[in-house]
């Protein structure tokens, strides 16, 4: 009798507990229908942003189209790329709309704007470059202010087509660069083997020579955009370029932007010069935490108010990165990876100063 009535209290001792139990596999089990009807929603519900936003991010990487494929046919992956798309930009730089001025010998006591005054206001520990932080809402990160384009350079990773390229401040360093950010496009047709797409010139040689839309300098050291095979590169003085796309800004020309321009939102970087000749390195961070990245519409909008009247997207991503002085100063995502190729600002016997950084005090939305 006695194991009995100890048996029966362990039951009814047991009760709530399995009762409770229940009740926490039930709210799990409606929590995850709750969360999968959420998930087919963004997925293939009527409203399109979450949808667009993916497969537009997915579709411009390497590696992770993926996440696009995955849920998605060709046929709506390409609707979507033809509803978020930008308007390419066609034609060549007008080195005639370039003057490049010497601030050196220029003093310069008003400014048109508090963007120009950024630019034109020199940093007090340097003479050759300045650093401007910006923010946004969605995206973080600097933009480096270069006053003789004569400087910059395209330089490239050791043993190309026979390994996976090189970080960026290995290649800074190797190169006696105080900036670099990276550069053009490549393909990797073997593990741990980079190949360079399109042209890639790095001080007068060239290193591939596909025809494709140039992105670099010539010998008047100004930027050049346009569609070029090798041989009119070369014919046009092309001294340092490489290939990727899209253009921002041509001749003061904006591209123009259906939707999210088929990009999506990721880490950016881009480049651009003023018609006075001042080059702009542009580096944005997203994907962490709140920050989703900068879109193309970001990029164009930057830049237009800092005054470039020319502009070209690079390699964006986890190859975003902006190293002064052999030190990445960005948030690169994922600690970044070896790349192919990178601009950068060529040291000189001027340049023992530190830098600092400026906030950026006005509205970049």
């Amino acid at each position: 009798m006695e194991d009995n009535s100890l048996e029966q209290e362990k039951k009814s001792k047991n009760k709530p507990k399995l009762k409770i139990l229940k009740q926490i596999i039930l709210v799990l089990f409606l929590l995850g229908i709750i969360c999968c009807d959420i998930i087919v929603y963004l997925l293939y519900g009527p409203w399109h942003g979450f949808r667009d936003w993916l497969i537009t991010t997915a579709m411009t990487t390497f590696t992770h189209q993926y996440l696009a494929t995955w849920f998605y046919s060709n046929e709506q992956i390409e609707e979507c790329l033809n509803r978020n798309r930008i308007e390419a930009l066609t034609g060549y730089t007008d080195e005639s709309l370039i003057n490049i001025i010497n601030y050196n010998q220029i003093k310069v006591s008003s400014y048109k704007n508090e963007y120009e005054r950024q630019i034109l206001e020199k940093d007090p520990n340097n003479n050759d470059y300045k650093i401007i932080e910006i923010d946004g809402k969605k995206y973080h990160g600097y933009m480096a202010v270069i006053y003789d384009p004569s400087r910059i350079q395209v330089c490239v990773a050791n043993n190309l087509g026979s390994s996976n390229g090189e970080m960026i401040e290995t290649i800074s360093k190797r190169n006696n660069a105080i900036l670099a950010i990276n550069g053009g496009g490549y393909t990797v047709p073997k593990p741990s083997i980079m190949e360079l797409l399109g042209i890639t010139i790095s001080n007068n040689n060239l290193l591939s020579s596909n025809h494709n839309n140039i992105i670099g300098f010539n010998k008047n050291n100004k930027l050049i955009l346009g569609n070029f095979s090798s041989e009119q590169a070369l014919n046009n003085n092309i001294r340092d370029c490489v290939s990727f796309v899209p253009y921002l800004i041509l001749n003061g020309k904006k591209a123009e932007i259906y939707g999210n321009a088929g990009y999506g939102t990721a880490s950016r970087t881009a480049i651009g010069q003023r018609a006075d000749g001042i080059v702009l390195f542009l580096v944005l961070d997203g994907d962490r935490k709140k920050l989703e990245g900068a879109t193309m519409q970001d990029l164009i909008g930057i830049f237009e108010k800092y005054g470039a009247i020319n502009a070209a997207n690079l390699d964006g991503g986890t190859s975003s990165s902006l190293v002064c002085k052999n030190k990445t100063i960005n948030d690169v995502r994922h600690g970044g990876h070896p790349i192919p190729t990178a601009f950068i600002l060529k040291a000189d016997d001027s340049d023992d100063g530190d830098y600092s950084v400026v906030k950026d005090k006005v509205d970049n939305e």
